[in-house]
């Protein structure tokens, strides 16, 4: 059900200003609400309306109106779709709609509007939810609701023998009829109302769990035992005359609220003395007694129970726990035990419970007796009653659908019955006998002769009056609203058959029958003809009226049990004192008035002065002024006596002013003083002690009226001076007009009448009882709100039959609207008109708040009582949530209370009361409901064990099932349920709900059972495997896109974390083992290539698959949680590096064995690679950057370590064909030395010949390989095969062509071979093949060999890339030999020097010091440079010899442009110093071609040796560059053994040491290859 809430603004309307004065009328379904009045062609209202919405095929009709003096005119009208209004939480600013002139009708429905106006109206129209609720209340009654739909049940109760035969006591609410304070105690309701006047309960804090109330169709039997005090919740008894001058506790007396409360059960368990089983009344709810008859004996009250004989009685208890349908139509008997197996299960805060075998057979045993005891009682024994009794004290009754609470230490029996679930109509009574007013026979009596009078001369079809247009020929004042008849002549109406006279306007006011009238005036005048002839023509009236309505007396006789013979002698008495009413008829009347509410403001100070007079007949009295209030007290009582039936008593309140306006006006006019409102009650509708809001109207239609006034009439009616109140003797006839209906005639089940259109809400039963019940009202003065409050009462009782809820919504509905919907005439807000209700305020709170209650119960358990495979159920569990919206609705808006239960919010713990309930049953019925629903009946089957059903540590069967079992219900709830409450679309969806709750549960079960299993381990990993992906599947099913769950990381693959790494472990071993029978075949096979395409062999295939395959596996498990996903993708990381690493360890042990092979070696290079292509491929499959970041580690490290061993396997695959290069190298050696002559631009086409001449060995060679290569081997794999064969093949034409070197360094051959210069010829004998220096023309032959090797090697963009050979190192240094070649002397000697910076650095141990000083100088002029040095001495000279030691320092100048110039001067020798100081300069001309950064100085400490070589000390270099910034230097040079050069320097020696006719070229060689000997100076 929706809130549709409407603010009327303002209006734009085409027309002069002074036409209009207008007002708006807003309709929808039943309900129709008006604005104030307005004038002016933009008149602005700013109204709110609310109506409760539950059809949105419906549509809100608008209308305009211009109020009239006579009548009013439409002035527009629009229909608003429902569908076409939005949900909104704020207010807008509206939209204008145009009015349009007439309405479209289809089926006595609206559906649209035509012919537009020019007129238009701006509303506001929304839908919202009715109200908010702070989150600590709505927890509150969340737990609430919880308590409630779970007690504990403390022991069963054994069959006494000794009370069989006993009356079955029964809640104190259904039988002490006479306890003035049965409605103290209020601990009922889910929710209290603040309108009772009850005490604070007791214990208040105490938990307040509620049970079901049971009813159950009734008979015709009941009729026949009165004294049967099984009285219904609302059975009330409206018998005032027994509760005249009671407080208003003590007249309270409607009944309990009906629940059993923990606070109750501990005052019985404490000794608490309570008065007239107040607490023992709390339990009608939920126990369904039959009866109950006082003990003659003498009853005493023990622990707070009624007892008899000393023993503690309780009612008969159905311990039936009404099972939840499981999946399409499964019916759930009898539940097996949940604490079966050795897996408990806990709650949070509760020890397991265990169930025994035994103690199942036990309920189901005792459940059977008592059905068979009923029928048996039902049969044979009606006036007979059973029960079950506890011996001794102890504690009370029991809820039969109260929701068991789990956690409690001791066990709960649960024993469905389906025959008490079929037998259960419906209803807040246990078993609705007879009402208060059914049981009163005197009360009973009378009503009945009252509707016969009523019926028999009905007032809705009286003889009308005969009306004329009559000449006043004196002041005549009309009957009707007491005003001058003004004007000359024709001023008014008069009556030709009983005279009456009024204005024309009030004529239709009157409806007195005129032939009563006419009869009474006759009488009076002594006319008896006349009054015969009156009388005589009522008779034939009622004669006719009773031929033609049998029905109607014959419904009334049946329903009141009386015979034909009473009934024909009770309508002949009735039917006389028809006649004899108008002269006979006289009473006394007492009128109290006691207050008013909500008066119009009539004085300037935005007050009244207001009084009020009352007039019976010609009698009137007046009370005091109340001066300045608006809501009065007077209290003031008067009396009248009255001899006619037909007159009226007219109370009037006015605003009395003593200004000088009002005294004119009161010599003009009869009355001076402000009209506030009035009330006609007819004087024929009284009856009994009453005490009544009226709601105070208009008499004309200037009048502006508000507000209500409080009346306290007492009648005494000659010959009924004890009767009740007519209002209480409408619901007496109302009460058994149902009960006759639906118990006597329907057997339980109420008939709904079939009516439509706006009023269809006030047709309570069929035609012939509705004219009965409609005829009773308008003839004693009975309001429709009253026939509906009533009627709502009736069919509370019978909530529960099919179609009742949507009735009752209807009902609460309009009544909600009637309350709540101000209008233009009242301002009296909702809760002060709804405290004027003649029903009583207390009465129907308390009403709604055991409905409520009630509802809520049973809507915990709506598996049972909505069956979806009902419609109709499914239907009524709709309407029973539009009920519960509805009594929200009143509570919020009549009651106007602050925080009432959020409808939407009730109903979701309800529902998730019920599938709690409903999970604990299937969880301990598992086995049986599984093999019943999706197995089929296999009788040679051998049974299961009771103790095997549950979860168990041996096996994981009970798991699937039970998920099947929950997804049967979710699909359910999701198919059947959620389409039906639909009425909360933002807050509710039972589907999710159920999801939830079933999964909450679900949960907290299977994490335990999981812990369980890892502690033994007792069943297969693959097992486990397969239940965590039901798991799952049950999870993303359902659960995964939940409100609650959305971005919450689940719990779920946590529990299996142990197992699946189990399995990983199991997994990596069986993977190992695939892995060598893989390869094993593949041996056998030969390495054979999958297919032509595929260049690798069968093995890497079929590891990857079976890797894949259990990754796959790992994958599916779709793991949502991170960290556990990480540790798997650790665990499998580790096995794939495993399986690869020994793979290819087992590749590379073999891998010479088969490197003479042709293409096995490629194949298996191929492998390698295609374990890196697929390593690859399977990381990105694992989440590539998103994987956890040790796994990615390890799959990164190993894939490093595949590309290191592709590497090596590359490299000895290479390198075997090293001799092969080598031998087509020397042939290519002697075919180069073969070319002579010089290099000019004639031979060039020579020189290329040369070059093919000269490749022709190699290129045959790699010819051969390498289309070998390009066949068998992959691309990368050929890729690092060419680099590898780039490498040698440069490398060998360097060490064997351009510079060639012997077995040693060749380093290590110059430093040894070039200690004299004549001894360079012994570089040459170390050479491989004839050592020769390359003539320019062979060096061209060779650029143009490497750019045709180049060229080969690229193969057109197939081999290796352009970039990749151009900067390979082996190509650099070949080149640079080869660009050194074609250098001058100077040149490479000035590289030398410009490239080697660490010629005397990095000595360790230093042989001693040498002190020199430089100055650089540079002619300002003819740019002449100069170095002049300074050698200071040595010092800590590190030297041993036996003889003499004679140390000198020898100064060379190197760079280039030295050749004609002093390069190099010595000292003077020291004897046997080791320390020497020398003290010589010496001068150095370089010239003015190149810079000093070009030169550098080597000094070098010899030990002279007459008659041999001077032998090394040691060595320094100082680089000029270093000085050029300062010109000058002073510094103590270390010396090293000898000249240190990278590769740069040594191919600029080896180039050198071949110009053997360079004295310069020698003498640089002799220099840098100088060392300190080893075996000299230790």
């Amino acid at each position: 059900m929706s809130l549709l809430c409407v603010r009327v603004k303002k209006a734009k309307l085409q027309g002069p200003p002074d036409k209009f004065n207008t007002y708006v009328t807003l309709k929808v379904q039943n309900v129709k609400s008006t604005t104030i009045t307005v004038r002016g062609d933009q008149p602005c209202w700013e109204q709110d309306f609310m109506f409760e919405i539950n059809r949105l095929d419906l549509g809100l009709i608008v209308e305009v109106w211009n109020k009239g003096l006579i009548w009013d005119t439409m002035v527009g009208t629009t229909w608003i779709p429902l569908k076409s209004v939005q949900q909104s939480e704020e207010e807008g600013s509206g939209d204008w709609i145009f009015l349009d002139a007439e309405v479209l009708m289809k089926a006595d429905e609206i559906y649209g509007t035509k012919n537009p106006t020019p007129h238009r109206v701006l509303l506001d129209t929304r839908f919202e939810l009715p109200f908010d609720i702070p989150d600590d209340e709505a927890q509150y009654w969340t737990g609430k609701l919880e308590r409630i739909n779970t007690m504990r049940i403390d022991d069963e109760y054994p069959l006494q023998d000794d009370v069989q035969s006993r009356p079955l006591p029964f809640a104190a609410s259904q039988c002490s009829l006479d306890d003035q304070d049965s409605a103290v105690d209020d601990r009922d309701s889910d929710y209290r109302s603040e309108t009772s006047n009850s005490l604070p309960p007791r214990y208040h804090t105490t938990a307040q769990p509620n049970s079901s109330m049971h009813q159950y169709p009734m008979g015709p039997r009941q009729q026949h035992h009165p004294d049967s005090c099984t009285d219904s919740v609302h059975s009330f008894d409206l018998d005032y005359r027994d509760q005249r001058g009671n407080s208003p506790v003590e007249s309270s007396r409607f009944g309990s609220s009906g629940n059993l409360s923990q606070a109750s059960s501990q005052l019985s368990e404490t000794g608490q003395e309570s008065t007239g089983g107040s607490e023992l009344e709390e339990s009608f709810h939920s126990y369904h007694s039959t009866g109950f008859h006082p003990s003659s004996n003498g009853q005493h009250r023990t622990n707070g129970h009624l007892s008899i004989n000393g023993h503690s009685t309780v009612g008969e208890q159905e311990i039936n726990r009404l099972s939840p349908e499981v999946g399409r139509g499964l019916k759930i008997d009898t539940p097996a035990e949940r604490g079966s197996s050795k897996l408990q299960r806990f709650h949070d805060d509760g020890p397991p419970l265990p169930f025994s075998p035994s103690r199942v057979r036990w309920l189901k045993a005792i459940n059977k007796v008592r059905v068979q005891l009923r029928e048996v009682r039902d049969e044979e024994e009606p006036n007979a009653r059973q029960a079950w009794v506890k011996p001794g004290g102890g504690s009370g009754l029991y809820g039969i659908d109260s929701m068991p609470d789990l956690r409690k230490k001791k066990p709960i029996p649960l024993v469905s019955d389906v025959s008490l679930v079929q037998a259960r109509k419906a209803g807040i009574a246990s078993a609705m006998a007879a009402r208060s007013s059914i049981k009163d026979e005197e009360l009973k009596n009378h009503v009945y002769k009252k509707t016969l009078q009523a019926l028999i001369y009905p007032i809705s079809c009286t003889t009308p009056h005969n009306f004329e247009v009559w000449t006043a020929t004196t002041p005549t004042y009309c009957y009707e609203c007491e005003g001058l008849l003004w004007g000359i002549a024709r001023q008014g109406m008069r009556c030709s058959e009983c005279g009456v006279k009024c204005h024309e306007k009030c004529q239709e006011l009157l409806n007195a029958d005129c032939l009563q009238r006419a009869a009474e005036k006759s009488s009076k005048h002594g006319a008896e003809d006349r009054t015969q002839n009156i009388i005589m023509a009522m008779k034939d009236r009622m004669k006719i009226r009773e031929r033609n309505k049998p029905e109607i007396f014959e419904l009334i006789r049946e329903v009141y049990v009386i015979s034909k013979a009473i009934h024909a002698q009770q309508m002949k008495t009735i039917k006389q004192s028809v006649l004899d009413g108008t002269s006979k008829w006289s009473a006394k009347i007492t009128i109290t008035v006691v207050c008013a509410q909500g008066l119009q403001a009539k004085d300037k100070t935005g007050s009244s002065d207001p009084y009020v007079t009352v007039q019976v007949g010609k009698t009137k009295k007046r009370t005091k002024t109340i001066y300045g209030n608006l809501n009065p007290v007077w209290d003031e009582k008067y009396h009248f006596e009255c001899h006619n039936s037909s007159d009226r008593i007219k109370v009037r309140v006015w605003d009395e002013d003593d200004d000088i306006k009002s005294r004119v006006k009161q010599r003009l006019k009869r009355e001076s003083d402000d009209f506030l409102g009035q009330s006609i009650i007819e004087v024929r509708t009284l009856s009994g002690e009453m005490d009544v809001w009226y709601n105070l109207e208009k008499r004309t239609d200037k009048s502006a009226v508000s507000g209500a006034i409080r009346l306290q009439i007492n009648v005494e009616i000659k010959g009924e001076e004890k009767v009740a109140p007519y209002h209480v003797q409408y619901t007496c006839l109302h009460e058994n007009l149902f009960h006759h209906s639906t118990d006597v005639l329907g057997q339980g089940v109420v008939k709904i009448p079939e009516a439509r259109g706006d009023d269809a809400w006030k047709v309570y039963f069929d035609d012939v009882a509705q004219e009965i019940v409609d005829e009773f009202a308008m003839r004693y003065g009975i309001e429709s709100i009253y026939q509906a409050m009533t009627h709502f009462a009736c069919l509370s009782s019978k909530y529960m039959c099919p179609g009742v809820p949507a009735v009752m919504s209807t009902l609460l509905a309009n009544i909600n609207a009637f309350y709540a919907h101000t209008t233009a005439s009242t301002n009296v807000s909702a809760s002060d008109r709804f405290a004027a209700s003649n029903f009583g305020k207390e009465r129907f709170v308390k009403l709604l708040d055991q409905l409520h209650n009630s509802l809520r119960i049973d809507l915990s358990t709506y598996r049972n009582h909505f069956p979806a495979s009902s419609k109709d159920r499914l239907q009524d569990l709709k309407s029973t949530v539009d009920l519960l919206t509805s009594i929200t609705f009143f509570r919020m808006k009549v009651q106007e209370l602050q925080s009432p239960p959020r409808a939407s919010q009730v109903v979701r713990d309800c529902v998730k009361a019920c599938l709690n309930s409903t999970y604990d049953y299937i969880f301990n019925n598992c086995h049986e409901l599984y093999s019943r629903q999706y197995q089929p009946v296999d009788t040679n089957k051998e049974e299961l064990p009771l103790e095997e059903q549950g979860p168990s540590i041996k096996n994981l069967d009970f798991w699937p099932k039970l998920i099947m079992l929950i997804v049967s219900i979710i699909e359910e709830d999701r198919n059947s349920y959620t389409p039906v409450l639909n009425q909360f679309p933002q807050e509710l969806n039972v589907g999710k709900v159920s999801a939830e709750v079933m999964w909450t549960m679900f949960a907290q079960d299977m994490k335990y059972g999981m812990e369980e299993h890892e502690k033994h381990r007792l069943c297969k990993s693959t097992d486990y495997m397969n239940l965590h992906f039901k798991v799952k599947w049950l999870y993303n099913e359902y659960v995964k896109e939940l409100p609650n769950f959305t971005g919450v990381v689940p719990d779920y693959p946590s529990w299996f974390v142990q197992f699946v790494l189990q399995w990983l472990d199991e997994n990596e071993d069986v993977s190992m083992e695939f892995m060598h029978g893989a390869l094993e075949r593949d041996k056998k096979d030969g390495f054979q290539q999958t297919s032509e395409h595929a260049l690798f062999s069968c093995s890497v295939v079929d590891i990857f698959t079976q890797l894949n395959q259990s990754f796959e596996i790992i994958r599916k498990l779709d793991c949502p949680d991170p960290n556990v996903l990480a540790q798997y993708s650790r665990r499998f990381s580790k096995t794939i590096a495993k399986v690869l690493l020994q793979y290819s360890a087992i590749l590379t042990k073999s891998f010479p064995s088969y490197i003479d092979k042709e293409k096995i070696p490629c194949v298996l290079l191929n492998n390698v690679q295609q374990l890196r292509i697929q390593l690859e491929r399977m990381f990105e499959s694992m989440g590539a950057k998103q994987m956890d970041s040790e796994a990615s580690d390890i799959l990164n490290d190993l894939q490093v370590k595949l590309n290191n061993v592709l590497d090596e396997l590359s490299s000895t695959f290479g390198n075997s064909f090293q001799s092969r290069i080598n031998e087509c190298m020397r042939q290519m050696a002697s075919l180069l030395y073969q070319i002579k002559g010089p290099l000019n631009a004639n031979n060039k086409i020579q020189v290329e010949a040369d070059s093919d001449n000269m490749l022709r060995p190699l290129m045959d060679f790699l010819d051969g390989r390498l289309t070998l290569f390009a066949t068998v081997c992959e691309k990368t794999v050929l890729k690092r095969v060419l680099k590898e064969l780039w490498r040698i093949v440069m490398s060998s034409l360097e060490k064997t062509i351009v510079l060639p070197q012997g077995s040693d360094t060749f380093g290590a051959q110059i430093l040894s071979a070039a200690k004299e210069l004549g001894q360079l010829s012994k570089l040459k004998d170390h050479m491989a093949g004839e050592a020769k220096s390359l003539s320019p023309r062979q060096c061209a032959v060779m650029d143009v060999a490497l750019d045709t090797i180049k060229q080969y090697f690229h193969a057109g963009g197939n081999g290796l890339k352009k970039a990749f050979l151009e900067k390979s190192p082996e190509l650099s240094s070949l080149r640079h030999a080869l660009s050194l070649y074609t250098q001058t002397t100077d040149t490479l000697i000035k590289t030398f020097v410009t490239t080697q910076h660490a010629q005397g650095s990095g000595v360790d141990k230093p042989i001693g010091e040498v002190s020199v000083q430089i100055e650089l100088h540079t002619h300002p002029k003819s740019g002449e440079r100069k170095v002049t040095a300074r050698v200071i001495g040595a010092s800590d000279l590190k030297w041993q010899t036996s003889g003499m030691f004679r140390p000198f320092v020898e100064i060379t100048m190197i760079g280039p442009h030295l050749s004609d110039k002093k390069r190099k001067f010595q000292t003077k020798s020291k004897n046997n110093a080791w320390s020497p100081k020398f003290n010589e300069t010496f001068h150095f001309v370089l010239g003015n071609q190149d810079g000093f950064e070009c030169y550098e100085l080597q000094v070098c400490v010899k030990d002279y040796c007459f008659g041999r070589a001077d032998r090394v000390v040691g060595l320094a270099v100082i680089q000029l560059r270093e000085i050029t910034a300062k010109g000058n230097c002073a510094c103590w040079c270390p010396l090293g053994q000898r000249i240190y050069m990278d590769d740069t320097g040594l191919t600029a020696m080896r180039i050198l040491s071949q110009r053997s006719n360079d004295d310069v070229a020698k003498e640089f060689v002799k220099l840098k290859s100088e060392t300190r000997s080893a075996e000299e100076g230790r």
